[in-house]
This record gives structure tokens, C-alpha cells and sequence, in this order.
């Protein structure tokens, strides 16, 4: 008898990260990998078996998101042992205000999420292309959309709302806060090894190339660095981060920015690639003597350390810290210079500990614990669809439904 299977995607505007689990009991990663450079010369197919050991490395030309899914179920079908593909699973990065929960993909939600694509657009039209190419190549598959806006749903009022006239917030402005599989997988993780995150004040640092920070309390989130939009907080790859409104008036009125422009100013030309004219990599950046990359890493430290203070003002004070993300996990260097300065919150790291990439990075005793914990996006996208499944509440192709 074949294998269940869940599917899940994580489509960008030139890639598409996928991974298949096990659909029984707690979900299981079989197989991972990633479709780069889609739609642009130099394509690439990496697939990895369940020990993260790369059995596929195939370049050539995928014109659309369609044309890589359908390879890419051609190598799923070409698996060894006998897979039966029962449902697709989507990481979306906005809900908009009514997606407090994962919710099966209908056209009357894709319609709602194609409204939302202007407040995320890095991300939205690739995600929502992602579900498209599955309709398109399996209209018999059930598709879940997981929301990184959900984690962050139930904000306390005034970490919601802004300080604009009350009528804007009838359409959908308010302060959401994103990445947030990342935190929901980082807090189950912290359940299961034994903390009692209902009685801690916790601060998750999620760096990557999109980056923020959440404030924990009482297991539920109160604050966060990203707010209305993915370009708040801190800076990042390509995104500006904390911006005074004053200058983005000034660029439109006074420099005669188009707001496309302004759009492409603020998304993709800015933040570390921006500050540095070199490389949105932050690993390139530490490894460059050019003094341009070196201010461009002190700013993200710098801002990711005044971020992580303010927040223990909405905590009242702090237990513990996690750092997670592609820079959060693997870069000791920055975790350290993040933490450097922050000994009166009680802040405290063993330099060797942080080097060789411990746990728990902090000193014994410390007021404050330091972690390093991996995320994993793609298995919290795995477990909503495999409940969803359980409960049958996926029980026929979800994109047919009104």
C-alpha cells in the first residue's frame, strides 16, 4: 500500500523550497529541497533525502512556477518506494486581518489573498503562483494555506493599532507582525524540552534574509519588530526596515520618486545590499574588508540589539532570548556582537559556548538564558495539514469549493 504524503511549498518570486513528510501520526521529512533562479537562465533542481544529503543537482531551463512544480512531481513520482501525494501545503506570508488559523484554498480566499499582495510584495505573488501551478498540474489535491501573520493574530490592542486616524483601521491598517511558523515551531520546540514558556518572558530573534523579532508572554506573543508590512524592523537583505516617514514623503515629493520606484527602493535595493553596494549575504559581508560591508553589518547588530531591548519593555523584563534563522543559527559573530552591551538586562554569553554553536549559549546562572535553536518552517506547515487531514477537514480538492 503506498505512502501518504504531504507536500510543502514555500514559493519565492525565482525559487520554490519544497519538502515531502510522512501524512501519519507527527509528520516525518523524507525528502527537501529547493528550484532556484526560475524563469532566469541557470535554473536548478537540489533535491536532499531525509539525512539532508543531496542525491539530485540537475541544472536547466523552468520558464514558470508551473513548469517547476511539474518537475518537480515528476521527481516525486520518481522516488524510490511507493508515495501517494494526499494534500499540498503553502507557506503564506500575509492573512490579512481575518486568517487567525491555517485555512483550505478556495477561490473566494484567493481572491481575499490576491488583495493583500501590495502589503507583501516579495512574497504574496509567488505564493499565491505556487498554488496556482499545483491547480494547474494536480486539480485533485486538497491545498492548505499556513499564515505567518496568524502567530501573531491576537497582538494586545495597542501593539495592533497605529496612531493614524481611526478610519484607516476599517481597511486593514494595523500592525500584523510575520514569520511567525518560525516562532509557532520555535515555541513548540521550547514545550517539548521542558520550558514553562507560560511563566517565562521570552524574546525569539528570527535573523535571516528577512528578519525580526517577537516578544513572548505568557506562551503568547505581545510584541513584535515587523508591524503593517515584511519592510518593518529591522533592516535586512534587500528591505530598508525602520524608516522615518518623513523621508519616504521627501523621495516622492522631493526627488520625484514613482511610488513602483519607491517600491523597489524599499524592497530590493535597500538594507544590507543597500548599505554595503556589495551583497545582501550577510556571510559575504563578514568575510569582506571593504569598509562599506563592515558599517552595513555594524547597522543590522546595532539595530537588532536596540529592537531586542525595546522589546523587554512590552515583556516587563526577560528570561530568555532564542536566536534562530539562517543568521540567528550560523552566525556566532553577530549573535555575539548583538548581545555585547546588553549585560545589564542580564545578558551574558560564554564566548566558546557561542563559537562552537552550543545550545545554550549563555553563562550558568545567568538571569537571562541564550539559545540557539534551528526552525523549521517547512515541518510546522506539515503538521497543520496533516491536522487538517486527521480532523477531515480536507476531505476533497479544496480549490473546487465557493
Amino acid at each position: 500500500m503506498p505512502d501518504q504524503v504531504i507536500l510543502t511549498l514555500n514559493a519565492g518570486a525565482s525559487s520554490l523550497k519544497f519538502a515531502l513528510f510522512t501524512a501519519s501520526g507527527r509528520p516525518r521529512r523524507l525528502w527537501s529541497g529547493a528550484i532556484d533562479r526560475i524563469g532566469l537562465p541557470g535554473a536548478h533542481f537540489q533535491l536532499s533525502d531525509a539525512r539532508r544529503t543531496v542525491v539530485l543537482d540537475e541544472p536547466g531551463r523552468l520558464d514558470s512556477h508551473e513548469a517547476a512544480l511539474t518537475r518537480l512531481l515528476s521527481a516525486i513520482a520518481s522516488l524510490p518506494g511507493s508515495l501517494d501525494l494526499v494534500a499540498v501545503g503553502h507557506r503564506f506570508v500575509h492573512g490579512g486581518p481575518e486568517c487567525d488559523c491555517p485555512k483550505r484554498v478556495t477561490p473566494a480566499l484567493l481572491a481575499r489573498l490576491r488583495r493583500l499582495s501590495s502589503l507583501a510584495p516579495l512574497h504574496m505573488p509567488p505564493n499565491l503562483a505556487g498554488v496556482e501551478a499545483v491547480q494547474a498540474a494536480r486539480p485533485d489535491l486538497p491545498q492548505l494555506a499556513c499564515f505567518d501573520t496568524s502567530f501573531h493574530h491576537d497582538l494586545p490592542r495597542l501593539a495592533r493599532i497605529t496612531a493614524l486616524p481611526r478610519a484607516y483601521a476599517a481597511d486593514g491598517i494595523r500592525r500584523y507582525g510575520f514569520h511567525g511558523l518560525s516562532y509557532e515551531y520555535i515555541m513548540k520546540s521550547l514545550r517539548k524540552d521542558g520550558v514553562n514558556v507560560n511563566s517565562e518572558r521570552i524574546i525569539i530573534a528570527h535573523l535571516g534574509n528577512g528578519a525580526s523579532l517577537a516578544a513572548i508572554q505568557g506562551g503568547k506573543p505581545v510584541e513584535t519588530s515587523m508591524g503593517f508590512s515584511t519592510i518593518a524592523g529591522l533592516p535586512m537583505g534587500t528591505r530598508a526596515g525602520d524608516l522615518d516617514p518623513g523621508i519616504l514623503l521627501y523621495l516622492l515629493q522631493e526627488k520625484g520618486l514613482q511610488p513602483g520606484e519607491l517600491v523597489d527602493v524599499l524592497y530590493n535595493q535597500s538594507g544590507l545590499l543597500g548599505l554595503s553596494g556589495i551583497s545582501r549575504n550577510m556571510q559575504d559581508l563578514l568575510e569582506s574588508r571593504e569598509e562599506s560591508a563592515t558599517e552595513a553589518v555594524a547597522y543590522f547588530y546595532y539595530q537588532a540589539r536596540l529592537h531586542l531591548a525595546r522589546l523587554t519593555g512590552a515583556l516587563g523584563g526577560l528570561d530568555r532570548v532564542v536566536f534562530t534563522g539562517g543568521i540567528g543559527e550560523n552566525s556566532a559573530e553577530i549573535r555575539g556582537r548583538i548581545c555585547a552591551g546588553l549585560g545589564y538586562l542580564g545578558i551574558n554569553l560564554v564566548s566558546h559556548a557561542n563559537k562552537s554553536g552550543d545550545r545554550v549559549i549563555s553563562t550558568p546562572g545567568a538571569r537571562v538564558t541564550v539559545e540557539v535553536r534551528a526552525t523549521d518552517e517547512e515541518e510546522m506547515i506539515a503538521r497543520h495539514v496533516a491536522a487538517h487531514l486527521t480532523a477531515d477537514r480536507m476531505p476533497q480538492p479544496a480549490w473546487m469549493e465557493g
